[in-house]
């Protein structure tokens, strides 16, 4: 069975969260103007970097639909990924791959298959995306432990009227394929994978990562991987993915009749190239991501909190997530760290139920997701993140849990 790694939970009540930062414990949002150091501040290729691909698109005169960039995309990641020359669907965004995966796996929400099954512990954009596809969507609870959903939990005999289970990774932590594998045979109903941010971990460890359930991720600029817009799915299995460029393409697949439930996912020709840039230096941005996080560790160890604070390597780079005791200790340092212009964020706000558009959502106890979801600060992350700014975090950080 694949391996599941433990991330402790703190126990607190939540609050509903905010995407944005705060700047009083009232979460009042940071203004533009006074933000100084912001949460997260992408550094994608430059424009020397991208002329070469630009010169490419230049000569195909082709902007989308796949053209030459798109496919050499996919072509590459797959061989990195040990996936079919075909396993690889590039999307014009994480979210559109998670819809064409939805469709391609399950396809849309029929009468006796209308539930689907999504973390509490998420973010919005994965329950947005299984509504587009039709579903009443069911909120269930994470585990403690790896904050992802069990699927020894989901008991096949309370399935009934489940048409669909989205898994999602956590700030990055990849979900593994095999006891999902299994839960699928057991439960007879699709399984799509969100692992938004994941892209890491299926660059260290494809066997465990990919396979015949669909990945489906994102290439955002926020993303440790970046295209500044864009994303894929990923899977071993061939035809699944041959139906997830249908889903992508108006339900087009080698004919201009539409087949299928679909939509316009494609991934432009101006992001492939970024995508293609981004990945010719792919190793060095994650040397220097993984600089920014060890830096984090030292920094909060030096001033006490080294258990408090959660990095790359255990979750994606893009992330550093302070452990708050409790949601008024989160709400606080918050003000703190605003108050100083540096920006922070509950990524996944108090999760997936407390957004008022999903608040009607069925759902059994969330107990784990509302012990921690508020309590998780995201602090700012940077390929350049200045030594000094960093200091300053952590040494705000201290001083309120100290007060």
């Amino acid at each position: 069975m694949g391996e599941y790694r433990s991330m402790p939970a703190s126990s607190p009540e939540p609050d509903a969260g905010r995407e944005h930062a705060s700047a009083t414990a009232a979460h009042q949002p940071v203004r533009p103007e006074d933000v100084e150091v912001p949460v997260l501040h992408p550094l994608l290729p430059d424009a020397r970097a991208l002329l070469p691909y630009l010169e490419r698109i230049d000569r195909s005169r082709t902007y989308t639909n796949w053209g030459p960039l798109s496919v050499e995309l996919e072509s590459r990641l797959a061989g990195r990924w040990s996936l079919p020359e075909s396993g690889v669907v590039s999307a014009g965004s994480g979210t559109a791959a998670l819809v064409g995966a939805v469709l391609a796996a399950a396809g849309r929400a029929t009468p006796g298959r209308s539930v689907a099954i999504v973390p509490a512990l998420t973010f919005v954009a994965t329950a947005v995306a299984v509504q587009l596809c039709g579903y009443e969507i069911r909120v269930v609870d994470v585990d403690p432990e790896t904050w992802m959903l069990d699927p020894a939990r989901l008991a096949p005999g309370h399935l009934s009227g489940v048409g669909l289970v989205v898994p999602v990774a956590p700030f990055g932590v990849g979900v593994p394929q095999e006891p999902w594998e299994e839960f699928r045979e057991l439960g007879d109903c699709a399984v799509v994978i969100d692992g938004a941010a994941s892209f890491e971990d299926a660059e260290r460890d494809p066997a465990s990562y990919l396979g015949s359930i669909p990945v489906a991720m994102s290439f955002h600029a926020t993303k440790p991987f970046a295209a500044g817009e864009g994303g894929c799915v990923a899977c071993t299995d061939t035809q699944l993915a041959r139906d997830a460029v249908r889903t992508l393409n108006f339900g087009f697949y080698d004919t201009r009749e539409s087949m299928s439930p679909s939509l316009n996912g494609k991934m432009s020709e101006y992001h492939a190239a970024v995508a293609l840039a981004s990945l010719d230096v792919w190793e060095s941005t994650r040397m220097t991501f993984l600089e920014v996080a060890a830096a984090y560790r030292e920094e909060f160890s030096r001033v006490g909190l080294g258990d408090c604070v959660i990095t790359a390597p255990r979750i994606a780079s893009c992330y550093a997530i302070l452990r708050a005791a409790d949601t008024d200790q989160a709400a606080r340092i918050r003000a703190q760290l605003g108050s100083r212009g540096i920006e922070t964020r509950v990524w996944y706000g108090g999760g997936v139920h407390r957004h008022p558009h999903f608040a009607r959502c069925a759902h059994g106890s969330l107990a784990v997701t509302e012990a921690i979801a508020g309590c998780l600060v995201g602090l700012p992350v940077a390929p350049d993140l200045a030594a000094d700014a960093l200091r300053s975090v952590a040494e705000t950080v201290a001083a309120e849990v100290r007060a």
